[in-house]
């Protein structure tokens, strides 16, 4: 149950022209988060399409991951249970301990929705014990959870719950809660910043390691920052982080997640299309993207295939 530092993917999960899943994608995906100094994957999230996957189209994701990671040291996998079937998770928990993945994390359940942190712990230690030598992480996203729990008061209630809990992965913009997370029993709990768009404020707070989508394909902008920053050259890591949200920008210009898979097309992956209710864009839209992709300069900091 090591610490993570450094930058973690959040891949998404490959699909043939036909929808189904593309396995034989993810040994060239890993390779080349690896060329990136990557130093994880969270699989099976919000990029990962985790919600629109069957449970067995889960394991059999989580078991390609596996096989390639399980004797890389240098590299954390995270598998994302999922957060409304508690009976799943736990199933999911357990195949997952049982193939050595690094770590397992789990997210509010949202449409029946626990009434109180204290609540929320309860549904995270049931989940946890299914797999009690994994380190356990939270997915904070209250943006798709409506989970818009204190993350202070969850540590709170899990310090003493579950001896497995090792952080949360953070997405969402509440600085003051993060920053009390960090502190909290003497920096005890690994905070992961979930927001591309604005990490350099988290590396202000003194965030160590982060989960990304844009991590996939634009994970040289990102070194980058954070370089600039240990360096205090805080111009230059300014600059960078406004080229990360113009990049981000477009994202919302093209129909939102989905987009990001067109940025990897750019980056000779091309890991198919979004899975209903998701919509993605058209050639002529692809088209349009392309151009305002190169007008960014993309191809100076684009992650190497």
């Amino acid at each position: 149950m090591k610490h993570i530092n450094g930058l973690i993917a959040a891949p998404f999960t490959p699909f043939l022209d036909n929808g189904e899943l593309n396995l034989d994608l993810i040994p060239t995906y890993y390779q080349s988060l690896k060329r990136n100094n990557i130093a994880g994957a969270f699989i099976c999230g919000s990029t990962g399409e985790g919600v629109s996957l069957t449970f067995d189209e889960k394991v059999n994701v989580m078991k390609a991951w596996a096989a390639l990671t399980r004797n890389d040291q240098d590299f954390t996998l995270m598998m994302f249970l999922g957060g409304t079937n508690i009976k799943e998770c736990k199933e999911l928990a357990a195949i997952s301990e049982h193939e050595s993945v690094d770590v397992i994390s789990f997210t509010s359940p949202f449409y029946f929705k626990p009434a109180t942190a204290k609540q929320l712990a309860v549904c995270c230690a049931e989940v946890a014990a299914a797999a009690p030598n994994t380190a356990f992480y939270y997915y904070h996203i209250p943006v798709l959870t409506g989970g818009n729990y204190a993350m202070l008061d969850l540590l709170k209630e899990v310090d003493a719950l579950i001896p497995t809990f090792k952080g949360i992965k953070y997405t969402h913009e509440d600085f003051m809660d993060f920053l009390s997370c960090s502190n909290y029993k003497n920096k005890k709990y690994d905070m992961l910043w979930g927001r591309d768009e604005n990490m350099l404020s988290s590396l202000v707070l003194g965030c160590k390691g982060a989960v990304g989508s844009t991590y996939n394909y634009a994970a040289p902008l990102y070194h980058d920052m954070i370089a600039a920053y240990d360096a205090g050259d805080f111009a230059k890591a300014n600059d960078l982080q406004q080229k990360s949200i113009d990049m981000i920008t477009l994202l919302g210009k093209y129909g939102g997640i989905a987009t990001g898979k067109a940025y990897m097309k750019l980056i000779d992956l091309n890991c198919g299309g979004f899975r209903l209710p998701v919509a993605n864009m058209d050639n002529a839209q692809f088209t349009a993207f392309e151009q305002e992709v190169a007008n960014l300069g993309f191809a100076a900091f684009k992650s190497k295939h």
